[in-house]
């Protein structure tokens, strides 16, 4: 069989590339989502990581420590097949939860260095030069903390979208498994599988594309 009659079996045939949109759709929206609130939940974790009030504090320690140190994938399974298992809650929702608090973790501690890594002597010149805290927050630290941050939270959102990679484990039809079932279909892993990790290779240029168009504004 030729190469071309090959991709046409695989990608065409069947109504197969509909099929790889539908799987992309599904990691594109979990992706998303979890980016969205786990970008929330990380900027609380890092003021909770950064307080003064001890109890905050050691909660978001202990809170970072465990969730950077844990399995994704194990994440997913606890809260799916155990915190979640009798509620009912949709498949799509719990890998939204489950992936915003993995990057929460994340997140919290690029903000947290990030924090750390900035000139408190300009903070304090604003400050004694008028600025309320929030004009200086806004004018000062804001801008700094976006341009030390940024190469790591790029990584992040390129991770994240690698992560949503295991959520076929709780019965969710995303890219990945959409590959896989197609690859047992059609009896031929290797050209699906290398389809479906181009896609996933678009997918994180495509974010660095966006992250290099925003660098290119700022200047």
């Amino acid at each position: 069989m030729e190469f071309t009659e090959l991709i046409y079996k695989i990608f065409i045939k069947d109504s197969g590339w509909l099929t790889i949109l539908n799987g992309l759709w599904v990691t594109v929206q979990i992706s998303a989502l979890s980016l969205l609130f786990g970008t929330l939940l990380g900027s609380l974790m890092c003021f909770f990581r950064m307080s003064k009030f001890k109890p905050l504090k050691i909660f978001a320690q202990i809170y970072i420590s465990i969730i950077r140190g844990s399995p994704v994938l194990m994440l997913l399974m606890l809260l799916f097949y155990g915190v979640f298992a009798r509620t009912g809650i949709n498949p799509l929702l719990v890998a939204v939860i489950t992936f915003s608090m993995h990057t929460a973790a994340h997140v919290a501690e690029l903000l947290r260095s990030a924090l750390m890594a900035l000139d408190k002597g300009q903070l304090e010149a604003a400050r004694t030069l008028g600025f309320s805290e929030f004009q200086a927050f806004k004018l000062v630290t804001l801008p700094q903390l976006a341009r030390i941050a940024k190469p790591v939270y790029q990584s992040t959102v390129v991770n994240l979208i690698q992560w949503t990679s295991v959520v076929g484990y709780v019965t969710i039809t995303d890219l990945t498994r959409v590959i896989n079932n197609i690859a047992s279909r059609t009896m031929q892993p290797i050209i699906t599988i290398t389809g479906g990790m181009i896609i996933y290779l678009a997918l994180s240029y495509f974010i660095y594309g966006i992250f290099h168009l925003t660098d290119k504004k700022i200047r």
